[in-house]
């Protein structure tokens, strides 16, 4: 009898799929195709256990797909331009370039033991030149469709990286990577004209029925469509009115003050003449751009002295304030400020004592708002006070209908549809990015390059011993010869951000060899994807992006119309988390001369510090029924053998061992060192047990926690299914009585797999194959029927478990490769019962059962029961009192 080796049994399978060359993806009009894509990785140096839970998903799909006939395509690229690059090289002293491809060929290492279906031949890197010429041939091509362009915009400025900023990169105003405090700086930057296509993309969320609901709701807020009332507020001294945009003009009444921008017009005028105004203004603008900053910043303000008066009433003045937490980017960059019902107004006018007036109480509880602003859905009813429109009792959304048409048919306001969607603003100050196609020219000015000049690649000669974007220092990379005079010019600086570069890949991989950005024919063929899968964290911008570039790639002839919603079905996957080993250091903190510094009270300083172990450092002991980490490095210093469990239960008593804290089910990181390395399960137990226990422990779209006691359960199961399918091989046993009951269970197995696998519901399929194993393994049939089932297990397993399954298929006789042969088909006549199991009861008490056709007639029922060996043995040679058949219930006999 041969043993399950997953060493060996890997390896073979692989070698044999690449030479059958069977997931290499070939463009075949005469076959129906099918996309699978997982959101392509970032080459950061090594894979987790959560890539494999992503990767081993989509290859499940895409192996079931081929199995079931479909041309499938299933690739796999890296997303490789960007700051932590750039990090690596400014800490080595080496080059982003090559850091990145190293990595690249680390993780691929990685990967390839997987077993993945993937079609390498299509690999590529953003970083490639190949691929950025293609995205910089694209980019001059939206220019000409003036779907980008250029201006002056307030951005987030790290003052130490000298880079702008994305919003995300904003934590808490800081810059994400130096920590400095963020500043709101104005430059000229480029961006694509999204927003143009905010109604679109706001409609279509609608034709998208297989994203999930949540995916679709958060696009929905973050494009943010609402209605509300334009109009101005008249200055008392005659100067340009002050023009605002509201969303709830129903609290009119309520307005304490006018906010303006740091950055508005009217700030930026003032403070020419006004040096006090200006340091406010230049303090203010430090703040970031993000939400949660201005949320989370103190509130700031300068009364400009100016006033304004009320639009429903001339004589009721307003004063104009300048305010840090508003922005010129939505709306026109200034508010009315209604208090009573706006938290940040109300903390605002609290901290400058400015009036609070009440425009609606709640009907339950008519109180006046004192330190938490009274803000209810739009949707309740409030009782309303004077409302200048005749409201009294009314919902929130009614009244700003009725405002809206008040102003209007007053002709002091107009309604105006507004989407929370800005342009996306693409400029990086950094190297490692697409550089913009663009020069600028003193006598042309901004003109784009040549296409027969792509790619502008990036030089390799640049340095970071100095922060900002090495291409401003370069002494020869930026002078070149205008594309449109020939005259002396200079190349954009600014790189784009990296989000450009994955916001069309998927379109990349129809034909990456393409000397234009796509093939139209390879692009009608395979678009869209049939199927996508990668995590929520991508929910909003990756896909609201990808969606604007689809539609941007058609407009400019490089999609067809069909591909303007580039993926068809998209699925978000729980996270696999581990624990954290954590304990606390106390590092001493010494002054500039190297004395440790004391506190006020004269005890010396520290510095508390988290210092994280790698699972592979711990092993475990219990202590009052609970896992207690020890350090395995410790022990081994100790002399003292951490595989040894007593040794191990001794040690948690040592006096001076690291009290190591377990902190569990975190997302696995490796800032945490709460990864488990692939590569370690893949050389302990195979590819085959790791794919196996990622997606049989919970349902893909929640979180999984990694355990090693898992991963040796699993491993377990795949040796027992290798072991009773290598003792059918050579069995001989004669068909028997439950061969029809095994073949019947086949058929209910295929039909709940099929059923699984189709609506992403992995671990319930995993559970079915768990039961049929446990089947076969039990049954009363003979050989033959056993082989049967077994192949069938073998070929239902195989997306999961590929290489256990084409072993299995070969041993038991099956025709070439098991990845190949077509999915099996359920019978749907055996997935209906035609017998029913009826328990027997002899005087109220259960004592036998039959198994009877279910349409069998009562009378026969009787007979077949009144001869089982119960009730022959209580009749005991007499006759029954009674007998009572309840059809496909139960029989009841009283003796």
């Amino acid at each position: 009898m041969s043993r399950y080796s997953a060493a060996d049994i890997e390896a073979r399978w692989q070698e044999a799929w690449s030479k059958a060359g069977i997931f290499k993806a070939e463009r075949d009009e005469s076959k129906p195709k099918y996309y699978v894509l997982e959101m392509f990785p970032y080459p950061s140096g090594r894979i987790h256990m959560g890539h494999v839970r992503n990767y081993t998903m989509g290859d499940v799909i895409a192996r079931y797909k081929l199995s079931n006939g479909f041309n499938v395509l299933h690739p796999m690229g890296w997303d490789a331009f960007g700051m932590p690059a750039e990090n690596a090289a400014m800490a080595s002293g080496g080059h982003p370039g090559a850091w990145t491809y190293q990595n690249i060929a680390v993780m691929k290492d990685q990967m390839r033991p997987l077993g993945l279906s993937i079609d390498w031949s299509r690999e590529f890197a953003t970083c490639d030149p190949e691929y950025y010429g293609q995205q910089q041939s694209m980019f001059i091509d939206f220019m000409e469709k003036g779907l980008v362009y250029r201006k002056n915009a307030i951005v987030n400025w790290d003052p130490v990286d000298m880079t702008v900023l994305a919003n995300e990169q904003v934590i808490d105003g800081k810059g994400w990577r130096s920590g400095a405090e963020v500043e709101r700086r104005e430059l000229t930057q480029w961006f694509f004209k999204i927003s143009d296509f905010s109604e679109e993309l706001l409609d279509a969320l609608g034709g998208l029925e297989n994203w999930p609901a949540k995916v679709r709701l958060m696009q929905e807020n973050w494009i943010g469509k609402s209605r509300g009332l334009q109009f101005a507020f008249e200055r008392t001294d005659g100067g340009e009115a002050i023009e605002v945009y509201t969303t709830r003009p129903d609290t009119l009444m309520g307005a304490s003050f006018v906010g303006i921008s740091p950055d508005h017009p009217l700030a930026k005028e003032l403070e020419k003449d006004n040096a006090e105004m200006a340091a406010f203004n230049i303090e203010a603008r430090k703040g970031g751009t993000t939400e949660e900053a201005i949320e989370t910043a103190p509130k700031l303000g300068y009364d400009t002295g100016l006033k304004v008066r009320h639009p429903l009433n001339p004589d009721w003045e307003l004063p104009v304030w300048i305010a840090n937490f508003i922005l010129m980017d939505y709306g026109t960059g200034a508010i009315f400020a209604c208090p009573a019902h706006d938290q940040r107004d109300l903390d605002f006018c609290r901290k400058y004592d400015l009036p609070v007036i009440d425009t609606f109480f709640a009907l339950d509880d008519p109180k006046p708002v004192e330190n938490e602003a009274f803000v209810p859905p739009k949707t309740d009813n409030v009782k309303w006070v004077d409302h200048f429109a005749g409201l009294d009792e009314a919902t929130g959304q009614e009244a700003v209908d009725a405002t809206i048409d008040f102003a209007e048919k007053g002709g002091w306001g107009e309604g105006k549809t507004q989407f929370r969607l800005r342009d996306w603003g693409l400029s990086r100050q950094r190297y490692w990015g697409c550089p913009i196609p663009v020069v600028h020219c003193a006598d042309c000015g901004v003109v784009p390059e040549k296409k027969e000049n792509l790619p502008v690649q990036l030089p390799e000669d640049v340095s970071f011993d100095v922060p900002g974007n090495p291409l401003d220092r370069h002494p020869t990379w930026r002078e070149c010869e205008c594309p449109s005079c020939g005259g002396a010019a200079q190349r954009e600086t600014d790189t784009m951000d990296t989000f450009v570069d994955s916001s069309w890949y998927f379109a990349r991989f129809t034909a990456p060899r393409a000397e234009t950005p796509t093939n139209m024919d390879d692009a009608k063929y395979w678009m869209n994807v049939d199927q996508y899968i990668g995590g929520i964290e991508h929910a909003i911008l990756h896909l609201l992006y990808s969606r604007f570039f689809a539609r941007a790639m058609h407009i400019c002839g490089h999609l067809p119309e069909s591909a303007k919603e580039p993926f068809d079905a998209l699925f978000t996957q729980g996270m696999v988390t581990h624990a954290i080993y954590q304990s606390t250091e106390m590092t001493p903190v010494f002054d500039d001369d190297g004395v440790q510094k004391t506190d006020a009270e004269g005890a010396l300083m520290h510095l508390s510090q988290k210092r994280y172990y790698y699972p592979e450092d711990i092993v475990f002991a219990q202590q009052d029924g609970k896992p207690v980490a020890i350090l395995r490095a410790e022990m081994e210093a100790d002399n003292v053998d951490p595989e040894n469990e007593q040794h191990r239960q001794d040690y948690v008593h040592v006096i001076g061992r690291t009290e190591i804290e377990i902190v569990p089910s975190a997302k696995m990181s490796k800032s945490k060192n709460n990864v488990v390395d692939p590569l370690n399960i893949i050389s302990n137990y195979g590819a085959d047990t790791a794919r196996w226990f990622v997606l049989s422990d919970s349902p893909p779209e929640r979180d999984v926690e990694w355990t090693a006691s898992g991963a040796e359960a699993a491993h377990k199961h795949l040796s027992r299914v290798y072991r009773i399918a290598d003792e059918a091989v050579n069995s001989e046993a004669p068909a028997r009585a439950g061969d029809e009951a095994l073949i019947r269970e086949m058929h209910k197995a295929i039909h709940d797999v099929t059923m699984g696998v189709e609506s992403f519901g992995f671990n319930a399929a995993i559970a079915k194959l768990y039961g049929f194993t446990n089947t076969i393994q039990k049954a009363d049939a003979g050989a033959e029927a056993k082989r049967q089932a077994l192949k069938v297990l073998a070929q239902l397993m195989s997306p999961m478990t590929p290489h256990l399954s084409e072993a299995i298929w070969s041993m038991l006789g099956g025709g070439g490769l098991i990845a190949t042969a077509p999915w099996p088909k359920a019978d749907d006549s055996m997935l209906v019962d035609d017998t029913v199991t009826l328990p027997i009861q002899i005087n109220g008490k259960r004592r036998a059962e039959i198994s009877v056709p279910k349409d069998m007639p009562k009378d026969e029922v009787e007979k077949i029961a009144l001869a089982t060996d119960a009730v022959q043995k209580a009749l005991d040679g007499g006759s029954p009192k009674k007998v009572i058949v309840v059809p496909g219930r139960i029989v009841n006999v009283v003796v």
